[in-house]
């Protein structure tokens, strides 16, 4: 186990809990050479079965489960991008930028390639007005494929590019979600939402003088935002008895979300520095595989989001907030900048909401 994994310190808040929830999905249509005809299957199971999923249930302030598709420019996908942007302006999540590049032909990356192809994807995906803010500037969430952020994997066929924080920071993205993985990418700073220095020509350069976000602290400029989920060793698993599980807040058909696990994701406290009433939760998934569809559009989120509700939701000891990887960014911002109350009212605080996104003025 690295070291930091268990340097978690958990004071005990007084107020009510509230716990931020985002489900970050790699979503993937195109993966495993996909054709044409089981991307668009891929695409429309989502449309046709979350919005039932997500319309069961309900947060704290009356919103549903939000699910950001972190969605790749690799393929021809603007027919899919556009599905997904539907889906999303009717309430259901948000779309952020995912995506694979290394040394190798066709994506061999340098500097000026890496920044070429992200500011196409943003241009490109604006067409249906993602990433786009109501001010006319241009914004993303991002996550590496294959877990390789700054070039943090050893091997020929990773991405190539010790600079990639720098060119993630100077094209517009507001925070980095790739994390946490068990390997060797996994940053030193675990279970940590931290700061990490730009302009290093360093492979994983996020692990040189990383500074977690702290409330009170002046706000961070300069720096970009790595926010991750929870990683650690889970000794209560759904299918071994007496050997612990390895978790990396994944959910797929090996790894499904069960009471016990939940728990342990809230008991990890993974928070803003001086501000542990509040807690992010952030879990990943690859949406678009067929051997998950059941677990993620099924019984097991299902029973996932009930078990939130009903055991994380009193309304006095917890509070439940739905949230999108964008509004966890303005919640986490609002943290640091000291806010106080309820963070619901925070999910708008720096970034807006994107162009195609509908208001919040009512349930799902």
């Amino acid at each position: 186990m690295k070291r930091g994994l268990l340097n978690v310190v958990k004071p005990k808040p007084k107020d009510t809990i509230h716990i931020m929830f985002a489900f970050v999905d790699h979503f993937e249509p195109g993966n495993r050479n996909a054709g044409a005809e089981q991307q668009k299957s891929r695409v429309s199971v989502w449309l046709e079965r979350y919005p039932d999923l997500a319309s069961r249930h309900l947060d704290s302030d009356g919103i549903c489960p939000q699910h950001t598709f972190f969605f790749p420019p690799h393929y021809d996908t603007h027919d899919h991008l556009e599905k997904i942007v539907e889906l999303c302006s009717q309430g259901y999540g948000e779309v952020e930028m995912h995506l694979h590049h290394d040394r190798q032909p066709p994506w061999p990356d340098d500097e000026a390639s890496l920044e070429k192809k992200i500011k196409d994807c943003i241009s490109s995906f604006s067409r249906h007005d993602v990433f786009c803010l109501p001010n006319g500037q241009k914004t993303y969430g991002f996550i590496h494929g294959d877990w390789d952020l700054a070039n943090s994997l050893k091997g020929e066929n990773h991405c190539g590019v010790n600079e990639e924080l720098s060119v993630l920071k100077n094209t517009g993205c507001y925070a980095d979600f790739t994390f946490p993985v068990c390997n060797e990418s996994q940053p030193k700073l675990a279970n940590t939402i931290f700061y990490a220095k730009t302009g290093l020509r360093h492979a994983k350069s996020y692990n040189i003088q990383p500074k977690p976000v702290q409330s009170g602290r002046k706000p961070q400029t300069d720096l970009l935002m790595l926010i991750q989920g929870v990683i650690g060793i889970r000794w209560k698993s759904r299918t071994q008895t007496f050997k612990p599980s390895i978790e990396q807040s994944n959910l797929d058909i090996s790894d499904y979300p069960f009471p016990k696990r939940i728990d342990y994701w809230i008991k990890k406290g993974i928070h803003v520095k001086g501000k542990p009433e509040w807690i992010f939760i952030k879990i990943h998934t690859h949406g678009s595989r067929e051997e998950d569809r059941e677990v993620l559009l099924g019984k097991a989120c299902d029973n996932m989001f009930s078990y939130l509700e009903n055991r994380y939701n009193d309304g006095e000891k917890y509070a439940l907030h739905y949230v999108s990887a964008r509004e966890m960014f303005n919640i986490v911002k609002a943290a640091e900048a000291g806010q106080k109350g309820n963070p619901a009212q925070y999910r708008d605080y720096l970034l807006p909401r994107y162009l195609y996104l509908p208001e919040r003025v009512s349930a799902c």
